[in-house]
Parts: C-alpha cells; structure tokens; sequence
C-alpha cells in the first residue's frame, strides 16, 4: 500500500510563522523530540518519500514505529496551530470562553463566571453565532438556578426561556437556508447551467420556495445572506444575468454593512464577489469586470480574515479565469499569452489545492486563448487535460463542451480522418449523459458536412448555412451559454471572412 501524504501535506502548508510557533512550542518541552527530526525531514522533501526517511534515520530505535510517531507530529501540529490561531476567528475565541466559563462554573466561582458569561453572549449576539449562544443560555440557566438557591431573584427565567426559543428559531431558519443552498449548488456543480425543462423545474423549485420569495422570511443577517445567495444563484443557473446581479450585490451589501459577519463568513463573500464578476463578464462589462479582480486581488492585504489559503486560493482562480474571459471577449490575444504565464506561476503555488472544478474551468480557458492565438497544438495539449479526466459527476457541461471545442481543434489541424471518429465518439458521449440538445446537434451535423467538403467555395457555402442555423436555434439566454465556452459563432464568422479569430472578436467588438 502506497504512504500516506498526509503529514506532509500538512507540514507544507505550514506558513513560516506557523513553523516557528511550533518549533518554539517544541523546545518548551523535556526530553528526546524525535518527532522534530522528522518534522525537519519531511519539510525538506520535495515529495513524500518514505523510503528515503527510513534510510536517513535507519540507526535510530523510533524508526521502527514510523507510523505511529508520523501520528504522534501530526496531532501536535494540530495542537500548535490550534494555540496560533486561537484568537484569529470568533468561533475560536468563543470556544475558548465557553471553556473558561466552565472551568470557574466548576470552581464555584460563580460572580466570575457570570462576567465572562456577558462578555462572550455579547460576542455572540453580535457576531450572530447561534449555536454558541444556544450553549451560553444553557450555562446562563444554570448560573440562575445557583442564582435562586444564594436568594437572589435579579433574573426572570421565563424571559430567559423566551431568548432560548428566538435562538433556537434562529437556529431552524438558518438551517432550512443552508438545506436550499446546498441543493441548488449541487444542481449546479453537477449539470452546470440550465439547458432543458427537467432542469428548469429543479431551479424553480428552489427559487418558488417560500423561504426565497417570501418578504421577511430570513431571521438573522446570515440568513439573509444565504436568501440573496440562492436567489442570485437560480437566476445564474437560468442565464438571468441582470437578476443574478442584483441579488449577488445584496448580499455584498449586506455583509458590508456588517463587518463582523462579513469577517466571520469571509469564503461566501470572496465567492459573492465571484459571482458578482461572473455576472458582470455575461453582462459584457468587462471596464466593471476588470475593476472587480484588482478589489479582489486587494482584500486579503486589507483584512486577516481573508488571508487564509482556501480563501487566496480562490481568489487567484476567480480572477485568473475572469483575466483570460476578459481577453478572450475582447480578442486581446497577447494579453491572454501573458496571463497565461502569470497562471503558470500561480498553479505550481497552489499546486494540490485546486479543486477538480477550478482545475478544468483553468484547462478549458488557457486551451480556449492559445486557440484564439493560432496556437493549436498548444489549444490541443490542454483541452485533452479535460477530455483525460475520469470524472463522472462534476460539471458534466464543461466536459461536453470541451467534446465540442475539440472538433474545431482538430479541424484546424486537418486532422481530418481521426475527426470522424471523434465527431461519433462524442455523438456517443452526449447521447449518452442526456446532453445531446439540439444546439449540440446542429455543430455535430456540420462538423461531419465539413469533413465531408473539399472545396474551399463549397465549404463557405456550408459555414454560411451553419451560421444561419445556429442563429435561427439562439432565442433564449440559456441558449447562448455554450458560447461562454467556445463561441462557434466567431469561429463560423472568421472562416467565411478569411479572418483570425481574435481579429473577429475585434471587429465584432467594434461593430457592437
């Protein structure tokens, strides 16, 4: 069985100041430390080679129970980066007060208890922390019954009881809005955007539940937040881009308003401002597109709260593929190149943290600007990253459409026998995951028409009629999504003009 990467997963996501903290929390403890000999070894790995660790410490005794002094680190780096950061999060410092209040509660040092008591309810009432403040009611309860038994009655226990049923209906609505959420993202992390009725009805069903479109349904400013979030996701999902924006805006504003929220549920922001530049690229403001990524880029230098690697990590995939999106849109060839080269270092930074869905949404788009730049075999090394993968489950309209670039590609390249089998592959492919639309039809019918026409005159003849038929397919905006990630409509233009594709972009641009 192969090693497990784990611990040194962990202690190479060590910042520096982490590594610091742990060595000098080490040297405060007696005794032999053989686990910082393999903490000093490991660092210095460039990949996890157990091997090479058991050949570097083959004369020591602790070498023979490796697993279990690899389990024996990684639980202290846990414990080391749970003191470091124990003040950097609100959950944090309420969990260590809820402690501190039980430990004096146990002391019956009750009048003292009492403080840290306020002091933490306040924290959490502030920071709308529910389920810490279901827990400090319960302690505040049980200082009152010692309250009644010393004979003093300063406290009314049916208020009390009152505040608990709030928190708890706080807690409830909180809880149904994350149930909401959780389904419409999986619609959309699994299918993508909407293309057929079976999903439409899914959609709307999330976004007609009373919870979304009644007025005043949310109980607290989180809630709020994740009812504005749905709203703006189903509208994105159908395409609604104006009305995707709008909600995306009301959470911003909301979180803005209060910063103590905003700071404690600083992912669902960076990812509102995702959407938010989403909207506004389908929008086709790409000036508002452009000032979004440099205020992304800026937030974690101005605020800790997002300083944390999930939440860079996002950041650099948001903004990176709304760069190229940006370029593409805009047939700025040579800019993209140079992003590209700025992704490179990027990828290699964040190397391991990328999920399977940032990582294809990378491949599609770096392959889509070395398309534009003429650069084929370059387009091609990249959207079969894509087509390699093995995923099964995740954002099926992605994988399609690479299906549907990858004939264009090999157009270009001539390679015009293996196309017609790779036009039936992918025939095969759609049919068979329920995303044969008709759109989808209509490119693989004049990819085989293509093939099939040696003539360059016949061949315009047959761009022309398949221009004509895609345009007589797009009547709605869900329809148009296929072009976010290969726009067969430039493509088609460029041919029958005997123009690059980036100077059709251009010329569309101007003419718009």
């Amino acid at each position: 069985m192969k090693p497990s990467t784990e611990l040194f997963d962990l202690i190479h996501s060590l910042t520096k100041s982490e590594k610091r903290f742990f060595k000098l929390s080490s040297s405060l403890q007696s005794g032999e430390k053989n686990y910082l000999k393999i903490f000093d070894a490991i660092d210095h790995q460039d990949e996890y080679d157990e091997e090479a660790l058991k050949d570097d410490f083959k004369g020591e005794t602790f070498i023979r129970h490796l697993p279990s002094e690899k389990n024996h680190l990684y639980k202290l780096i846990l414990k080391s980066l749970r003191s470091y950061h124990s003040d950097d999060s609100i959950s944090s410092i309420l969990k260590q007060e809820i402690k501190n209040i039980e430990i004096l509660y146990k002391k019956a040092l009750f009048k003292e208890c009492n403080k840290f008591l306020m002091r933490a309810k306040k924290l959490a009432i502030a920071h709308e922390k529910f389920y810490f403040l279901f827990e400090l009611i319960s302690w505040e309860k049980m200082l009152l019954e010692e309250a009644y038994e010393d004979g003093q009655f300063t406290k009314d226990l049916d208020t009390l009881i009152k505040e608990e049923q709030e928190v708890i209906e706080k807690l409830r609505n909180l809880a149904a809005y994350h149930v909401l959420y959780s389904k419409i993202n999986y619609v959309f992390r699994s299918g993508g955007y909407v293309r057929d009725e079976e999903d439409k009805v899914l959609v709307d069903e999330i976004g007609q539940h009373p919870l979304i479109i009644g007025k005043n349904t949310a109980l607290s400013r989180r809630a709020a937040t994740i009812c504005y979030y749905t709203q703006g996701f189903c509208h994105l999902a159908n395409a609604e881009y104006d009305n995707a924006y709008r909600k995306f805006m009301r959470v911003k504003e909301i979180l803005d308003d209060n910063p103590k929220v905003k700071s404690d549920l600083s992912k669902r922001y960076t990812r509102t401002l995702s959407n938010i530049l989403t909207c506004l690229i389908d929008k086709k403001d790409y000036h508002g597109a452009s000032e979004m990524i440099q205020t992304m880029r800026s937030i974690p230098s101005s605020d800790a709260a997002f300083n944390s690697t999930d939440i860079l990590v996002n950041i650099f995939k948001t903004t990176s593929i709304a760069e190229l999106q940006v370029c593409l849109f805009t047939g700025n060839t040579q800019q993209g190149l140079k992003v590209i080269q700025s992704i490179m270092k990027g990828l290699e930074t964040y190397e391991g943290k990328l999920h399977k869905e940032q990582q294809l949404k990378f491949f599609h788009y770096i392959a889509y600007v070395y398309f534009v730049a003429g650069e084929f075999n370059q387009s091609l090394f990249w959207i079969n990253k894509v087509l390699n993968d093995k995923e099964n489950t995740l954002r099926q309209d992605i994988y399609s459409y690479a299906r549907l670039f990858n004939l264009v590609l090999h157009y270009e390249l001539k390679n015009y026998d293996l196309l017609e089998y790779i036009t039936k592959a992918t025939q095969r492919y759609l049919r068979k995951r329920h995303r044969d639309y008709e759109l989808e039809k209509v490119v693989l019918d004049y990819m085989k028409k293509l093939i099939r026409t040696n003539n360059v005159i016949d061949k315009k003849s047959v761009f022309s009629d398949f221009r004509e038929e895609l345009a007589d397919l797009i009547q709605r905006p869900e329809d148009m999504i296929v072009f976010k990630y290969f726009d067969f409509r430039i493509w088609i233009t460029s041919k029958i003009q005997n123009s690059t594709f980036a100077e059709t972009i251009k010329n569309k641009e101007l003419a718009a």
